[in-house]
């Protein structure tokens, strides 16, 4: 038998690390999940549209996903998907660099 199992007293001392694991990452889930939640409701307070706070959280999200999943699991994405996220980088890019035409409607009816 291995290390593990001598020293600490078989498979108790594996289903305890199990346990501690298991609240670990759902924790960290918790957490990633409060801090996308503030992001984006401060996002939704900045944007002049909330398509745009949407998009660009999504793309976020799509892209902070695939690269912790490659630093921590190793994980590798088909070409398809790249093409997919690109896609998605394209759009978010034309989005944030139209300009709003509710703005400048606005503007005028306050300087009536």
């Amino acid at each position: 038998m291995g290390y593990w199992t001598d020293t600490y007293g078989g498979t108790a001392g594996c289903d305890w690390l199990h346990i501690l694991l298991r609240l670990l990452c759902g924790g960290l889930l918790f957490t990633c999940n409060a801090v996308m939640w503030t992001f984006f409701s401060k996002a939704l307070r900045h944007c002049s549209s909330s398509a745009r706070a949407t998009v660009t959280t999504t793309a976020f999200n799509f892209i902070s996903s695939a690269i912790l999943g490659k630093v921590i699991f190793g994980e590798t994405h088909a070409a398809l998907w790249w093409v997919g996220i690109s896609l998605t980088l394209c759009g978010l890019l034309v989005l944030h660099r139209s300009t709003p035409d509710t703005l400048p409607h606005k503007e005028s009816k306050k300087n009536k």
